[in-house]
């Protein structure tokens, strides 16, 4: 890893397919920023599948050598879809079989997630294919609520959603809470050439309006490739702003190259998350000092780690793999960003310290969890400027929405959105692929998949790298010609 002409890029050389460079950030100022938040704190896994791995990722799933847990779990429900989009990962309606685990299946990788320690997994979401053709999928959405899951989201198209009038609310009843919604710009003419569907702009929009009648929250989930679609960047930024009400985030996903391909092609489509950053601060909200690496926030979980004596969920990533900023905004949609009131370092600085000095201490740890709100709401206090706050925004008000922050029914409240303020998170995950690949960064991965294996794989190794999902589909699929298709089942 090198820095050149202020970029970052990536040299390496291959024996079987030589030399290769790629640029990481095509802007040195955010590698900086983001590898001063890091921090190595990660507690693994003590129950892995692969106790003995030696080697990083080809003995993945996951492994003794992983220094993360789960936060994000995915679970693909299937490989059929309803579009055929170029750009797609998971090569979904290209392969030759269909993978469509059982709900007997889905069940058991739902399993594997909870019986994950330290710490048992908490969030779950959905995937594909298009996760919704699954046929069991209220079933699904039940039993997820059922076995302890906080948060239940699914990454969709939103055809369905669009398309059946009640299909929203049926997946709010069964237990869906948020939906990552594929949204890759304002063009309808951008979705021919991303999707393959010129009315697909048309149709988000009526998916929008029904799961806000439903009462869901929709985080917009736009692939940007470059010189294809990085203009719609601060378009989709202010379209979330107008959605407020139904939208809680925008996670842009810089888009994976695989296969072989020109280096100049590659290059003129390489968006790094500086890149990403730089286009949302042409909006004139931000700035380049608005952005953190999303692993920042590891100091409140060791505080609440040390405060109840036991492990909890942390986002242990590497600094290079996320990026984001955090809008609040007023009755007015309008955005101001944590950082103009209050003091980002110094609120992380005060809580490590905090975490540091309760550490060693034993007694009483599990009398006091109250105290993480305490200590929350403390170094909240000496780091605010109410008069740089937004409209409403009072130091009470603050408290409770870095709660529903953490505690996702805290977030939800009591659906009224009164006990937090309106917030808005801006970030990107850069999934690697074969030209930027780090060992360092998976390792350190929070965003695994569970399969019917009975093992787990960072999203890195499954998607890149040795691409284990192709291994795991074939294992687990049938013929195009054997597959029984069934209607839903009912959940009553």
């Amino acid at each position: 890893m090198l820095e050149k002409d202020g970029k970052i890029v990536m040299e390496k050389t291959c024996p079987q397919h030589g030399f290769f460079r790629d640029v990481l950030l095509s802007d040195s100022y955010y590698f900086h920023r983001m590898m001063s938040w890091n921090r190595d704190v990660g507690c693994g896994v003590t129950n892995p599948a692969v106790p003995k791995a030696k080697s990083c990722p080809d003995d993945c799933g996951l492994c003794n050598l992983h220094v993360s847990h789960t936060v994000l779990a995915n679970v693909d429900l299937t490989n059929r879809c309803n579009l055929s989009c170029p750009i797609c990962f998971a090569n979904a309606n290209v392969q030759d079989y269909i993978y469509e685990p059982s709900y007997e299946e889905i069940v058991g990788m739902l399993q594997t997630l909870r019986d994950s320690r330290p710490v048992s997994g908490r969030v779950v979401q959905f995937a594909g294919g298009e996760p919704t053709m699954h046929p069991d999928w209220f079933r699904i959405l039940k039993k997820a609520g059922e076995m302890g899951f906080s948060h239940v989201q699914c990454a969709t198209n939103g055809l369905k959603f669009a398309q059946e009038p009640d299909f929203a609310e049926k997946s709010r009843e069964a237990g869906l809470h948020t939906l990552y919604l594929q949204f890759d710009g304002l063009d309808p003419a951008l979705y021919e050439k991303i999707r393959g569907r010129k009315d697909l702009l048309d149709i988000k929009m009526q998916a929008i309006e029904n799961i806000r009648k439903a009462g869901l929250k929709i985080v917009y989930v736009p692939t940007i490739v470059g010189g294809l679609n990085d203009d719609q960047v601060p378009k989709i930024v202010q379209f979330a702003l107008d959605t407020i009400d139904v939208c809680s985030g925008i996670s842009f996903q810089p888009v994976s190259i695989t296969g072989r391909i020109d280096e100049a092609e590659r290059e003129k489509m390489r968006f790094t998350l500086s890149d990403l950053a730089n286009r949302v601060n042409e909006l004139g909200y931000t700035t380049k000092e608005d952005w953190f690496p999303l692993s920042c926030t590891t100091p409140i979980t060791e505080l609440i780690q040390a405060l109840r004596n036991e492990p909890n969920v942390m986002v242990s990533c590497h600094p290079l793999c996320g990026i984001g900023t955090y809008f609040f905004v007023d009755k007015n949609k309008k955005p101001t960003p944590v950082t103009r009131f209050l003091n980002i370092k110094g609120f992380f600085d005060d809580i490590q310290k905090e975490a540091d000095k309760i550490k060693n201490r034993t007694i009483f740890k599990t009398l006091f969890n109250n105290l993480s709100k305490v200590s929350l709401f403390t170094s909240a206090k000496a780091n605010f400027d109410e008069s740089k706050a937004p409209e409403g925004l009072t130091l009470t008000k603050l408290g409770q929405t870095i709660e529903g922050l953490l505690d996702k029914k805290a977030g939800r409240g009591a659906n009224d959105g009164t006990y937090t303020y309106k917030t808005l998170m801006v970030a990107g995950m850069h999934f690697m692929d074969s030209y930027n690949y780090d060992v360092e960064r998976v390792k350190r991965c929070v965003i695994n998949y569970s399969a019917p294996n009975g093992n787990i794989y960072p999203f890195c190794t499954y998607n890149s790298g040795p691409v284990f999902r192709s291994k795991i589909e074939k294992q687990f699929s049938c013929s195009k010609s054997e597959y029984k298709p069934r209607k839903y089942t009912n959940i009553e």
